[in-house]
């Protein structure tokens, strides 16, 4: 039987939701360089705005299911640069977003032709940071043929690369995906290598690219081992997302691990470095970002419409007393 107390750990319903921690981080502000906000809710948006997340970028990625068809790409593309990027600043949050063939649907290759094809539509878009999030994850030819086509359009569009390392295999693949990368001529300073471990970030940070960490409660990285490995190799090209997609995930990870790394006694300075500053240095290099449009974005006008569809829904108001119990 389910309970609030059962989903007070993973939900992000504001009322839901331990808000002590937010005391602890009340005038930081964080950008989550990897989150998957078109799975997740108003409610969500409101949350993060509430706990200081002042800038978002959502990479492309894999829905569940296979698409059927070119057209629900395009459409997917086309939300990421148009509806998500709008409802996200109807709270405060500035959104960015990077856009390529997913690795596990580069396996579909009479689909992937298709959509690679399209692809140069969308990279010169206004908010596109980055070619991603691509690279491996059953490590097939297919996936290495178009994540060696996607660095080719990377390259020719002088945006940043966002690698997907493999969930099965990890170290092999990452180390397989920077060893790519430098056969096409990349800088590895424009490319942000994500979702490290103990296992592979040292010699991502050796070879000189961007280390990036996505805490996800039961994989990849839990908030407590990466105020460690803050604490032991610094803050240098070290950054955190929470990456927050359709499964159990956390929007509000990127915070939250701010508060521990506070708690656990590291520098505010180094808190901001890997949870603000470094992301938009990385994704700076698109010529997309500029952090005076983080303040402008607040300016909300939630009676706004996007191709004449709002937020609010039959009539609604804003509700601006968010930790009442009363909805009406």
């Amino acid at each position: 039987m389910c309970c609030s107390h059962d989903i007070k750990e993973n939900g992000v319903k504001p009322e839901l939701q331990d808000k002590s921690y937010l005391d602890r981080i009340k005038g930081m502000r964080f950008f989550d360089p990897h989150i998957h906000m078109s799975s997740r809710t108003t409610d969500d948006y409101e949350a993060m705005a509430d706990a200081g997340i002042a800038a978002i970028i959502e990479p492309a990625f894999w829905l569940g299911q296979p698409r059927t068809g070119i057209d629900t790409f395009r459409d997917y593309y086309s939300s990421l640069i148009g509806w998500e990027r709008f409802r996200s600043s109807q709270f405060g949050i500035k959104h960015y977003c990077t856009i390529g063939l997913n690795s596990r649907e580069a396996n579909n290759e009479a689909l992937a032709e298709q959509v690679m094809e399209i692809l140069p539509l969308f990279v010169y878009k206004e908010g596109v940071v980055g070619v991603g999030e691509i690279g491996f994850d059953d490590q097939t030819p297919a996936e290495e043929k178009y994540y060696r086509l996607q660095l080719e359009l990377a390259k020719e569009a002088a945006l940043p690369v966002q690698i997907h390392t493999p969930h099965r295999d990890k170290k092999r693949g990452t180390t397989r995906s920077m060893d790519i990368a430098l056969e096409h001529g990349l800088d590895p300073a424009m490319v942000i290598v994500d979702h490290n471990n103990e296992e592979t970030m040292q010699e991502v940070l050796d070879r000189g690219f961007w280390a990036a960490f996505t805490i996800y409660p039961f994989t990849k990285m839990g908030n407590e081992r990466m105020a460690g490995i803050v604490k032991q190799y610094g803050t240098d090209r070290i950054m955190i997302n929470s990456a927050a997609d359709w499964g159990i995930s956390d929007p509000l990870a990127v915070p939250k691990t701010a508060a521990l790394m506070k708690d656990m006694g590291i520098s505010d300075e180094d808190i901001r470095m890997v949870t603000y500053q470094n992301a938009i240095t990385a994704f700076a290099q698109s010529g997309q970002i500029d952090e005076a449009d983080f303040a402008r974005v607040k300016n909300i006008d939630q009676s706004l419409k996007f191709s004449g569809n709002t937020i609010l829904r039959g009539g609604q108001q804003p509700r601006t007393d968010k930790s009442s119990i009363i909805i009406r």
